[in-house]
């Protein structure tokens, strides 16, 4: 097969599924991962198509369901950077939800040497990074298994939060636009996210900036439910003015 009839297949098996892997590939075509990877580098210009650690995915869809391991490869400065901040705004003694994103991880590895902090969480991978902090609870809503996510939803795990109260929640999202609110590209996720928000006194949506001005598949809640925005980038004069405007504080690098 040459690699222009390669890359073809590539791109229609990404607009089908929405992301594939470089492993993968390579077996499908019998052609090293160096090779996929400079198919997925050509690919990167067309529309719509990212690359991450191990793959690709499209970005162009109100409708995803990405594995966590592909989401974990994205935008990787950004979410270090947006979890820097969420650390800062965590004082011990606080107990705080952290929903199921990739965001999550990073803020609960800044977490693991802090004392005296309650975290209420669905997601396998937050209870995993804080399995050995002894001097932090980890309350896991458990529910129906998520596989490709490894987190928890459904009816057991919205009935779990509705069970607790917390500080401070922290909460990502799909997309975030001044009109349509926050959204997710799963109903389920969704779902559990405007529980998580709605159990907590102050409550953080944390969101690299590709999120900003997108809008996903399923309703979170509308923008006015945040406290605070926490981003990777500096804001433009017009999402500042509108933030601004509904008084809703916002947090990025440099400041």
């Amino acid at each position: 097969m040459l690699a222009v009839e390669r890359r073809s297949t590539i791109l229609e098996t990404l607009r089908r599924q929405g992301i594939v892997t470089v492993q993968e590939l390579s077996k499908t075509f019998t052609v090293t991962e160096e090779t996929i990877r400079r198919d997925l580098k050509k690919l990167e210009s067309a529309s719509g198509v990212a690359r991450t650690y191990g793959g690709a995915y499209i970005t162009k869809t109100v409708h995803s369901d990405i594995p966590v391991g592909i989401r974990e490869g994205i935008y990787v400065e950004g979410k270090e950077a947006i979890a820097d901040l969420a650390e800062r705004a965590i004082v011990d003694g606080d107990t705080i939800i952290l929903d199921s994103s990739t965001t999550s991880i990073h803020i609960a590895k800044r977490l693991q040497q802090r004392t005296h902090i309650i975290v209420i969480t669905n997601s396998i991978k937050v209870v995993n990074v804080l399995a050995g902090s002894e001097a932090i609870k980890v309350i896991c809503t458990g529910g129906t298994l998520r596989s490709r996510q490894l987190s928890f939803t459904g009816p057991a795990a919205v009935k779990s939060l509705a069970s607790y109260y917390a500080d401070k929640a922290f909460v990502s999202c799909t997309g975030i636009d001044l009109q349509n609110g926050l959204t997710d590209s799963d109903e389920q996720e969704a779902e559990i996210r405007k529980k998580m928000l709605e159990q907590a006194q102050e409550k953080f949506i944390v969101a690299d900036n590709t999120k900003l001005g997108k809008i996903s598949f399923a309703a979170i809640a509308p923008v006015d439910i945040a406290n605070c925005i926490i981003t990777d980038l500096e804001l433009d004069d017009a999402w500042r003015a509108e933030l601004d405007l509904r008084k809703i504080k916002y947090l990025f690098p440099g400041q």
